[in-house]
Protein backbone atom coordinates (compact mmCIF):
# COMPACT_ATOMS: atom_id res chain seq x y z
CA UNK A 1 0.00 0.00 0.00
CA UNK A 2 2.86 2.40 0.79
CA UNK A 3 4.45 1.81 -2.63
CA UNK A 4 1.20 2.36 -4.53
CA UNK A 5 0.34 5.49 -2.53
CA UNK A 6 3.81 6.86 -3.17
CA UNK A 7 3.60 6.33 -6.95
CA UNK A 8 0.19 8.00 -7.19
CA UNK A 9 1.33 10.93 -5.07
CA UNK A 10 4.45 11.48 -7.17
CA UNK A 11 2.37 11.61 -10.36
CA UNK A 12 0.02 14.11 -8.72
CA UNK A 13 2.91 16.31 -7.60
CA UNK A 14 4.37 16.26 -11.12
CA UNK A 15 0.96 17.25 -12.47
CA UNK A 16 1.05 20.34 -10.26
CA UNK A 17 4.20 21.54 -12.04
CA UNK A 18 2.77 20.90 -15.49
CA UNK A 19 -0.61 22.48 -14.70
CA UNK A 20 0.98 25.59 -13.20
CA UNK A 21 3.39 26.03 -16.11
CA UNK A 22 0.55 25.42 -18.55
CA UNK A 23 -1.54 28.15 -16.91
CA UNK A 24 1.24 30.73 -16.66
CA UNK A 25 3.00 30.21 -20.01
CA UNK A 26 0.25 31.70 -22.22
CA UNK A 27 -0.70 34.28 -19.56
CA UNK A 28 -3.96 32.50 -18.89
CA UNK A 29 -3.78 33.51 -15.21
CA UNK A 30 -1.44 35.46 -12.95
CA UNK A 31 0.61 33.65 -10.26
CA UNK A 32 -1.24 35.14 -7.29
CA UNK A 33 -4.67 34.25 -8.65
CA UNK A 34 -3.46 30.75 -9.55
CA UNK A 35 -2.29 30.24 -5.96
CA UNK A 36 -5.53 31.55 -4.48
CA UNK A 37 -7.73 29.36 -6.68
CA UNK A 38 -5.46 26.36 -6.14
CA UNK A 39 -5.63 26.60 -2.35
CA UNK A 40 -9.34 27.52 -2.28
CA UNK A 41 -10.38 24.64 -4.56
CA UNK A 42 -8.13 22.29 -2.60
CA UNK A 43 -9.76 23.42 0.63
CA UNK A 44 -13.24 22.88 -0.80
CA UNK A 45 -12.39 19.40 -2.09
CA UNK A 46 -10.79 18.36 1.18
CA UNK A 47 -13.71 19.70 3.21
CA UNK A 48 -16.11 17.56 1.15
CA UNK A 49 -13.87 14.53 1.64
CA UNK A 50 -13.81 15.04 5.41
CA UNK A 51 -17.60 15.06 5.39
CA UNK A 52 -17.85 11.96 3.24
CA UNK A 53 -15.00 9.81 4.54
CA UNK A 54 -14.30 10.83 8.14
CA UNK A 55 -16.11 9.18 11.00
CA UNK A 56 -18.69 11.30 12.75
CA UNK A 57 -17.97 14.11 10.26
CA UNK A 58 -14.70 15.04 11.92
CA UNK A 59 -13.80 18.73 11.83
CA UNK A 60 -10.74 19.88 9.83
CA UNK A 61 -7.56 19.76 11.89
CA UNK A 62 -4.15 21.14 11.05
CA UNK A 63 -2.47 24.22 12.52
CA UNK A 64 -1.55 27.76 11.59
CA UNK A 65 2.15 26.90 11.54
CA UNK A 66 1.58 24.17 8.95
CA UNK A 67 -0.75 26.47 7.00
CA UNK A 68 1.96 29.12 6.79
CA UNK A 69 4.42 26.55 5.44
CA UNK A 70 1.80 25.45 2.90
CA UNK A 71 1.05 29.02 1.84
CA UNK A 72 4.74 29.92 1.52
CA UNK A 73 5.34 26.85 -0.63
CA UNK A 74 2.33 27.52 -2.87
CA UNK A 75 2.95 31.22 -3.50
CA UNK A 76 6.70 30.81 -4.13
CA UNK A 77 5.95 27.82 -6.39
CA UNK A 78 3.59 29.83 -8.59
CA UNK A 79 5.84 32.87 -8.99
CA UNK A 80 8.87 30.66 -9.65
CA UNK A 81 7.14 29.03 -12.61
CA UNK A 82 6.89 32.37 -14.38
CA UNK A 83 10.52 31.84 -15.43
CA UNK A 84 11.18 28.09 -15.07
CA UNK A 85 10.30 25.09 -17.21
CA UNK A 86 8.22 22.31 -15.67
CA UNK A 87 11.13 19.87 -15.36
CA UNK A 88 13.69 22.38 -14.09
CA UNK A 89 11.27 23.76 -11.52
CA UNK A 90 10.43 20.29 -10.25
CA UNK A 91 14.12 19.36 -9.98
CA UNK A 92 14.89 22.46 -7.92
CA UNK A 93 11.77 22.05 -5.81
CA UNK A 94 12.29 18.46 -4.78
CA UNK A 95 16.05 18.83 -4.56
CA UNK A 96 15.42 21.50 -1.94
CA UNK A 97 12.85 19.28 -0.27
CA UNK A 98 15.40 16.48 -0.09
CA UNK A 99 18.08 18.65 1.48
CA UNK A 100 15.64 19.98 4.07
CA UNK A 101 14.30 16.57 5.08
CA UNK A 102 17.71 14.85 5.12
CA UNK A 103 19.21 17.56 7.33
CA UNK A 104 16.24 17.22 9.66
CA UNK A 105 16.60 13.44 9.72
CA UNK A 106 20.26 13.77 10.71
CA UNK A 107 19.46 16.36 13.37
CA UNK A 108 16.89 14.00 14.91
CA UNK A 109 19.32 11.09 15.01
CA UNK A 110 18.72 9.03 11.86
CA UNK A 111 21.91 7.44 10.49
CA UNK A 112 21.55 6.11 6.92
CA UNK A 113 23.43 3.10 5.51
CA UNK A 114 26.82 4.13 3.92
CA UNK A 115 25.51 3.21 0.47
CA UNK A 116 22.65 5.57 1.00
CA UNK A 117 25.02 8.39 1.87
CA UNK A 118 26.68 7.88 -1.53
CA UNK A 119 23.34 7.88 -3.30
CA UNK A 120 22.29 11.08 -1.55
CA UNK A 121 25.61 12.72 -2.47
CA UNK A 122 25.16 11.83 -6.15
CA UNK A 123 21.58 13.13 -6.18
CA UNK A 124 22.58 16.36 -4.47
CA UNK A 125 25.52 16.74 -6.84
CA UNK A 126 23.07 16.65 -9.73
CA UNK A 127 21.00 19.34 -8.02
CA UNK A 128 24.02 21.60 -7.52
CA UNK A 129 25.11 21.14 -11.14
CA UNK A 130 21.63 22.15 -12.32
CA UNK A 131 21.66 25.53 -10.56
CA UNK A 132 25.31 26.45 -11.19
CA UNK A 133 25.66 29.72 -13.21
CA UNK A 134 25.95 29.28 -16.95
CA UNK A 135 24.31 29.95 -20.30
CA UNK A 136 21.70 27.24 -19.77
CA UNK A 137 21.29 27.83 -16.05
CA UNK A 138 17.73 28.54 -14.85
CA UNK A 139 16.61 32.03 -13.89
CA UNK A 140 18.29 33.01 -10.58
CA UNK A 141 15.08 34.58 -9.27
CA UNK A 142 13.01 31.59 -10.31
CA UNK A 143 15.54 29.18 -8.80
CA UNK A 144 15.61 31.12 -5.53
CA UNK A 145 11.82 31.20 -5.30
CA UNK A 146 11.54 27.49 -6.05
CA UNK A 147 14.21 26.71 -3.45
CA UNK A 148 12.17 28.64 -0.89
CA UNK A 149 9.12 26.65 -1.96
CA UNK A 150 11.05 23.39 -1.49
CA UNK A 151 12.28 24.27 1.98
CA UNK A 152 8.74 25.22 3.03
CA UNK A 153 7.34 22.01 1.55
CA UNK A 154 10.00 20.00 3.37
CA UNK A 155 9.07 21.43 6.76
CA UNK A 156 5.37 21.09 5.98
CA UNK A 157 5.85 17.42 5.11
CA UNK A 158 7.82 16.79 8.29
CA UNK A 159 5.09 18.33 10.42
CA UNK A 160 2.54 15.96 8.88
CA UNK A 161 4.47 12.74 9.61
CA UNK A 162 2.53 10.70 12.16
CA UNK A 163 -0.83 12.47 11.73
CA UNK A 164 -3.56 10.10 12.83
CA UNK A 165 -5.91 11.59 10.23
CA UNK A 166 -4.03 13.20 7.31
CA UNK A 167 -7.29 14.05 5.56
CA UNK A 168 -8.64 16.33 8.28
CA UNK A 169 -5.18 17.80 8.94
CA UNK A 170 -4.65 18.67 5.29
CA UNK A 171 -8.16 20.10 4.99
CA UNK A 172 -7.57 22.39 7.95
CA UNK A 173 -4.26 23.59 6.57
CA UNK A 174 -5.76 24.40 3.17
CA UNK A 175 -8.65 26.24 4.81
CA UNK A 176 -6.19 28.40 6.74
CA UNK A 177 -3.79 28.96 3.83
CA UNK A 178 -6.40 30.03 1.25
CA UNK A 179 -7.18 33.41 2.91
CA UNK A 180 -3.44 34.18 3.08
CA UNK A 181 -3.19 33.68 -0.68
CA UNK A 182 -6.28 35.85 -1.17
CA UNK A 183 -4.53 38.69 0.66
CA UNK A 184 -1.66 38.49 -1.82
CA UNK A 185 -4.12 38.54 -4.72
CA UNK A 186 -5.83 41.64 -3.32
CA UNK A 187 -2.49 43.35 -2.83
CA UNK A 188 -1.65 42.66 -6.49
CA UNK A 189 -5.12 43.39 -7.82
CA UNK A 190 -3.87 45.71 -10.56
CA UNK A 191 -1.99 42.83 -12.17
CA UNK A 192 -4.83 40.32 -11.98
CA UNK A 193 -5.44 38.25 -15.09
CA UNK A 194 -7.68 35.21 -15.13
CA UNK A 195 -9.11 33.53 -18.22
CA UNK A 196 -11.42 30.52 -18.19
CA UNK A 197 -8.65 28.03 -19.11
CA UNK A 198 -6.39 29.46 -16.43
CA UNK A 199 -9.11 29.17 -13.80
CA UNK A 200 -9.84 25.55 -14.71
CA UNK A 201 -6.15 24.67 -14.60
CA UNK A 202 -5.83 26.23 -11.15
CA UNK A 203 -8.89 24.36 -9.90
CA UNK A 204 -7.56 21.07 -11.29
CA UNK A 205 -4.25 21.71 -9.56
CA UNK A 206 -5.98 22.45 -6.27
CA UNK A 207 -8.67 19.79 -6.23
CA UNK A 208 -6.92 16.84 -7.86
CA UNK A 209 -3.14 17.25 -7.94
CA UNK A 210 -2.95 19.06 -4.59
CA UNK A 211 -5.92 18.14 -2.42
CA UNK A 212 -6.18 14.46 -3.27
CA UNK A 213 -2.46 14.13 -3.96
CA UNK A 214 -1.43 15.44 -0.55
CA UNK A 215 -3.81 13.18 1.32
CA UNK A 216 -2.40 10.15 -0.47
CA UNK A 217 1.16 11.33 0.18
CA UNK A 218 0.65 11.81 3.90
CA UNK A 219 -0.79 8.32 4.09
CA UNK A 220 2.36 7.03 2.32
CA UNK A 221 4.60 8.92 4.76
CA UNK A 222 3.53 6.55 7.53
CA UNK A 223 5.60 3.83 5.89
CA UNK A 224 8.62 5.99 4.98
CA UNK A 225 11.49 7.40 7.04
CA UNK A 226 12.23 11.13 6.80
CA UNK A 227 15.28 10.72 4.54
CA UNK A 228 13.51 7.98 2.54
CA UNK A 229 10.61 10.31 1.84
CA UNK A 230 13.06 13.00 0.72
CA UNK A 231 14.78 10.67 -1.74
CA UNK A 232 11.55 9.34 -3.24
CA UNK A 233 10.19 12.82 -3.97
CA UNK A 234 13.05 13.56 -6.39
CA UNK A 235 11.34 11.17 -8.85
CA UNK A 236 8.76 13.92 -9.46
CA UNK A 237 11.27 15.90 -11.54
CA UNK A 238 11.64 13.51 -14.51
CA UNK A 239 7.88 12.88 -14.48
CA UNK A 240 7.26 16.64 -14.66
CA UNK A 241 9.93 17.03 -17.35
CA UNK A 242 8.24 14.37 -19.45
CA UNK A 243 4.91 16.13 -18.99
CA UNK A 244 6.49 19.42 -20.05
CA UNK A 245 7.85 17.86 -23.23
CA UNK A 246 4.63 16.06 -24.14
CA UNK A 247 2.10 18.75 -23.20
CA UNK A 248 4.01 22.03 -23.39
CA UNK A 249 6.59 21.37 -26.09
CA UNK A 250 9.48 22.11 -23.73
CA UNK A 251 13.00 21.08 -24.72
CA UNK A 252 15.20 19.13 -22.32
CA UNK A 253 18.62 20.79 -22.23
CA UNK A 254 21.88 18.88 -21.82
CA UNK A 255 22.23 20.36 -18.33
CA UNK A 256 18.78 19.13 -17.33
CA UNK A 257 19.43 15.70 -18.82
CA UNK A 258 22.73 15.28 -16.97
CA UNK A 259 21.24 16.60 -13.71
CA UNK A 260 18.27 14.26 -14.00
CA UNK A 261 20.56 11.29 -14.65
CA UNK A 262 22.66 12.04 -11.58
CA UNK A 263 19.62 12.58 -9.42
CA UNK A 264 17.83 9.44 -10.60
CA UNK A 265 21.02 7.40 -10.27
CA UNK A 266 21.43 8.66 -6.72
CA UNK A 267 17.85 7.74 -5.92
CA UNK A 268 18.29 4.20 -7.26
CA UNK A 269 21.47 3.68 -5.25
CA UNK A 270 19.93 5.11 -2.09
CA UNK A 271 16.83 2.93 -2.39
CA UNK A 272 18.87 -0.21 -3.07
CA UNK A 273 21.05 0.56 -0.06
CA UNK A 274 17.93 0.99 2.06
CA UNK A 275 16.53 -2.37 0.91
CA UNK A 276 19.87 -4.08 1.65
Amino acid sequence: MTALSTVIAMIAFAANSVLCRMALAPDAIDPASFTTLRLASGAATLWVLTRVLSKAHAKPGGSWESAIYLFTYAIAFSFAYVSLSAGTGALILFGSVQITMIVWALVTGERPHPGRWIGMAIALGGFVYLVLPGVTAPSPVGALLMTAAGVSWGFYSLRRVGDSNPLTATAGNFLRAAPLALLVSLAMLSGTEATAPGIWLAVASGSLASGLGYVIWYAALRGLSASGAAVVQISVAPIAAAGGVLLLGEVISARLAVSSSLILGGIALALLARRA
